[in-house]
């Protein structure tokens, strides 16, 4: 507990009240603020902020800083580029020489779930994703729990799958796609590891981090470990784990109720829902320079406060997007960034979610008295969302923005994220979904879902797509009774496994991200497109899963596009029809 201790003492020290008092996100005065960081950063040695602060040092921080302040110092404070590039190279080591790669020990050839994909060359792809798992596996050397101060990586104890590319950590949200797939893949065993890192870190820290990184630890990311726990549980049947471990997973919750809490007034009822907010200063050290160049645009007031606004925007994994952007002049700049302002709806589906799986954990442990209380704080929320997010008009549930006290009534897939999360009690809100897709055109895209219908540049809008948004729509609507609505979900499925695997023909790669208006890798936002990749693949895999039996390799489905996939519903109708 000893950083959230520091974080909090000097949160105390400084008083939350000032623009100027927000503390660092993590003590090192190498890894997360101070002049080193500062200087090393804006003077841009790397074409990518994240990889200098992944460098491992040589020798101890003291001795770090001692030699900076004296090179400082013989330069007048200002060090040349040349100077400052040698003294990296003489004190830092190069990225990943604290990671192992590893080989999961129960991968194994031919999973069961291959047999189930029909289309050849589908099931050809599938092993290649499932031969993919090797390649994205490290574990941490030793020397790392020995000597954490010399390293920006924090410490696991056990091996785990990393999305891949400039990704070299775990990130917390990516991890549950990529768990599935590993279930598919029957390395359950992998996947016990990786649930005990999270839940050591949950022991130590309160709760997740964004990644792997101490310049992460006082921001988190999408809340799903409770739900990775119960998907491995019913995978294994391992209700002693579950036993072992569910009041930290109570300890997870409890840090989004104490640190992530807000309370919306409406019609003079007051209700309590959840956001992301980071208060912590200085710009992100694996972006510095971007943050440090961002705040220099606004007057020097609001810069502390645009800083926590940017990793709030990294803790809802949406970094970043017109989601969390003020609206016009300013829709494209991301200073307006105001993501605290929002209150999300995916984040309050997911720990919706998470109410319900707590309550049936403990409802299987023999507890009833926590098991009602889980269905309480769910039944709760419920209605806040209903109250709060809910559009009876539009059939979705939208962001609430606490500025302005209404609805941002954009399209964003995450808008139907309680259709996934089983966040509703009338059944017919899922095929209202389908009406809300077609009214804002979105079956129209023959790649994929847009992420935003707005193109700002930022990674977290049109043209891309992501994979756990795909999944959230896709399994929210099948999840209806409806034959027309389970198709619409179906073809969803069958235009991104489509475009995942023309790409991969074309490329040999998976990518963290698609450009739906075309068809290819995705791009925009603060780095080049990442190749590897977890959730990806883990998507794709759970899709040719489901679907394995109907998806096809080929271009039929293309015929039938541009058009709205309601003809493909027409189409499949008369088949139906004449076949009767």
């Amino acid at each position: 507990m000893a950083v959230r201790t520091w974080g909090l003492a000097l949160l105390l020290l400084l008083g939350l009240g000032s623009q100027e008092a927000l503390p660092p996100p993590c003590a090192s005065q190498i890894y997360c603020y101070g002049e080193l960081l500062h200087q090393v950063q804006m003077a841009k040695l790397y074409s990518d902020d994240k990889n200098f602060v992944d460098m491992s040092l040589s020798k101890d921080p003291d001795q770090v800083l001692q030699s900076f302040r004296a090179l400082a110092t013989a330069h007048n404070g200002s060090i040349p580029r040349q100077q400052l590039q040698e003294f990296v190279h003489q004190h830092f080591r190069s990225v990943g020489q604290e990671l192992l790669a590893w080989t999961p020990e129960d991968w194994k050839d031919s999973p069961q779930f291959l047999q189930r994909i029909s289309d050849t060359k589908l099931r050809a792809w599938a092993e290649d994703l499932h031969q993919i798992w090797k390649k994205l596996g490290k574990q941490i050397k030793p020397e790392v729990l020995s000597n954490p101060e010399r390293f920006s990586l924090i410490y696991s104890k056990h091996p785990f799958i990393v999305p891949g590319g400039r990704f070299v950590e775990f990130y917390y949200w990516d991890s549950y796609w990529v768990m599935e797939g590993l279930l598919l893949s029957e390395m359950a065993e992998t996947v016990k590891g990786m649930l005990q890192n999270f839940l050591d870190l949950v022991k130590t820290y309160g709760h997740i981090p964004n990644g792997g990184r101490i310049y992460y630890l006082q921001r988190s990311q999408p809340p799903l470990l409770t739900l990775m726990v119960d998907r491995y549980v019913a995978h294994t049947n391992n209700t002693a784990f579950l036993r072992e471990n569910i009041e930290t997973l109570a300890l997870e919750l409890d840090f989004w109720t104490v640190n992530r809490s807000v309370s919306v007034n409406l019609g003079g009822q007051n209700y309590t829902l959840n956001r992301y907010y980071v208060p912590y200063g200085g710009p992100r050290p694996e972006s510095y320079s971007k943050d440090e160049e961002l705040a220099n645009t606004l007057p020097e007031g609001d810069r502390e406060a645009l800083w926590s606004e940017l990793k709030a925007g990294a803790e809802s994994g949406w970094d970043f997007s017109s989601r969390w952007l003020v609206e016009s002049p300013n829709l494209d700049s991301l200073s307006s960034i105001q993501t605290s302002k929002r209150v999300p709806v995916d984040l309050n589906a997911f720990l919706c979610q998470a109410e319900e799986l707590m309550s049936n954990f403990y409802a299987r442990l023999g507890d009833d008295v926590q098991a009602a209380r889980y269905k309480a704080l769910r039944n709760q929320r419920l209605t806040a969302m209903q109250a709060v997010l809910w559009d009876e008009q539009k059939g979705a549930w939208f962001d609430y923005d606490l500025e302005n006290m209404k609805k941002n009534l954009e399209f964003y897939p995450s808008n139907l994220a309680p259709l996934w999360a089983g966040c509703f009690s009338d059944p017919g809100v899922v095929d209202k979904a389908v009406k809300y897709l077609e009214d804002n055109q979105i079956l129209t895209h023959q790649y994929g879902i847009p992420t935003s219908l707005h193109n700002t540049g930022q990674q977290w809008d049109f043209p891309n797509g992501w994979a756990p948004l795909q999944d959230l729509v896709i399994r929210g609507l099948a999840k209806s009774q409806s034959p027309q609505t389970q198709e619409v979900a179906f073809q969803l499925a069958q235009n991104w496994i489509r475009t995942n695997f023309d790409v991969y023909s074309q490329k040999s790669t998976m990518y963290e991200k698609y450009d739906v208006s075309r068809g290819q890798a995705g791009g925009g936002g603060e780095y080049e497109v990442q190749e590897g990749f977890g959730w990806t693949n883990g998507v794709a895999l759970m899709l040719m899963d489901r679907y394995g039996d109907r998806l096809t390799s080929g271009t039929q489905l293309a015929l039938l596009m541009p058009h709205c996939l309601a003809a493909t519903f027409l189409f499949h109708l008369l088949l139906g029809f004449l076949s009767q």
